[in-house]
């Protein structure tokens, strides 16, 4: 087998003729902020995820923490309140919550899907529980159902972290739109890029108003780009003036440019094919993979869920004499990038908080020591996938000598 020299990299982003047009565009116009761009690529993802109001911003981290500040303002939620959140997840879902002045709580996670246990969150809710924090994980719906009944039933707050999953439905619905604020990332290697960016979607027209403060320092939602004064005479343009230089609650500097906008616009024109390449490449890791069944647990997708595969997450089985440390280096030897399953709770960070605590998380100490991930994004080539394939073959053939 001859060694590939170029990494094979857990993602990839390809910027095509569209993209280069639009962002051509935005610079021949000389418009950086807020303008058409960002409002079509909102006004799209929205509609794309069911949903009736986006607010893009710099990260998918920042439309997190500004979702819980907005819930927070509008439910009066007092500092140390608590959130629930999965205990596996990058470490940015609890950050935000902590920002916030407010207790992440964490529940463990299903062991085939690694998303939140639903079977795990009731144990977890105290009378200072507020909300639920659920993580649609490495491209694949939490059972949303269940997570809602469940919050209906406690008066409950939903947070959708869908950072790593989009244009996915649960039972027809889409990630995003069951709880009351929904939050992407377009970050590079995610599954629409542009560089750096987020999304913070919801149907509640008061969050939308809130949100969209919060991320512009926190102003009066009367003057947000610089055309919300065009047009207006007389007392409209006079109450223009007296108001647009209002701070009306504590906010973020969170904004983007229309570039984002621009190359966000041309991503989702073409995230069809895009989302099918992505499992398509998923189906075939699954299909060839499985002759290492003995050793490895590969992904499965929940019941009435999709499974759009941001990456391909792989957990080494208990009782498989398999190292992970060893599988992980012999795959970057040979050029194949492997990142760990986002273990969050036995961070050094974490644990300066809170303690060790993946004594009460079995199953995510499990993820944490044993699963790690590959790429199976849309730029992947039909010899790419063979040579993966052909190298964890040749692993676990060095096993039997």
């Amino acid at each position: 087998m001859q060694k590939i020299e170029k990494q094979i990299g857990v993602g990839a982003v390809e910027i095509g003729d569209t993209e280069r047009r639009y962002i051509n565009d935005v610079l021949d116009t000389g418009r950086l902020s807020y303008g058409p761009y960002l409002k079509r690529f909102e006004r799209e993802f929205a509609a794309a995820h069911d949903m009736r109001y986006a607010v893009m911003v710099n990260s998918g981290t920042s439309a997190l923490e500004m979702a819980v500040a907005c819930l927070k303002e509008v439910y009066n939620w007092q500092d140390g309140d608590e959130v629930l959140c999965p205990a596996v997840t990058f470490v940015a879902t609890s950050n935000v919550i902590v920002q916030n002045n407010l207790k992440p709580v964490y529940v463990d996670v299903d062991p085939r899907t690694y998303n939140i246990n639903p079977e795990k969150i009731e144990e977890k809710i105290t009378p200072r529980t507020k909300a639920i924090m659920v993580v649609h994980l490495f491209g694949q719906p939490a059972e949303m159902d269940k997570v809602m009944a469940l919050a209906q039933k406690h008066n409950l707050r939903v947070i959708e972290d869908s950072c790593e999953t989009m244009f996915a439905k649960f039972n027809g619905k889409s990630v995003g739109s069951f709880g009351d604020i929904g939050c992407f990332s377009t970050y590079v290697a995610h599954l629409l890029v542009t560089g750096v960016g987020g999304l913070a979607v919801t149907d509640n027209p008061k969050y939308a108003e809130i949100l969209r403060s919060l991320a512009n320092h926190g102003r009066d939602n009367i003057y947000i780009s610089i055309d919300d004064d065009k047009g207006k005479t007389g007392t409209e343009l006079g109450e223009v003036i007296s108001r647009r230089f209002n701070f009306i609650r504590r906010g973020y500097s969170y904004r983007v440019t229309e570039l984002e906008g621009a190359l966000g616009c041309a991503q989702l024109e073409r995230h069809i094919p895009m989302i099918a390449k992505r499992k398509e490449n998923g189906a075939y890791f699954n299909e060839y993979l499985s002759q290492f069944s003995e050793h490895v647990q590969l992904p499965a997708t929940a019941p009435g869920a999709d499974h759009v595969f941001m990456m391909f997450p792989i957990v080494i089985k208990q009782d498989s004499p398999v190292k992970k440390s060893e599988l992980t280096q012999f795959l970057e030897e040979h050029n194949i990038e492997t990142r760990d399953m986002l273990p969050l709770i036995n961070q050094p960070y974490i644990r300066s908080l809170q303690g060790d605590l993946e004594a009460q998380y079995p199953i995510a100490k499990w993820v944490n020591n044993n699963g790690f991930y590959i790429a199976s994004h849309y730029m992947l080539t039909p010899h790419e996938r063979e040579y993966i394939v052909a190298v964890f073959g040749e692993f676990f053939a060095s096993m039997s000598k």
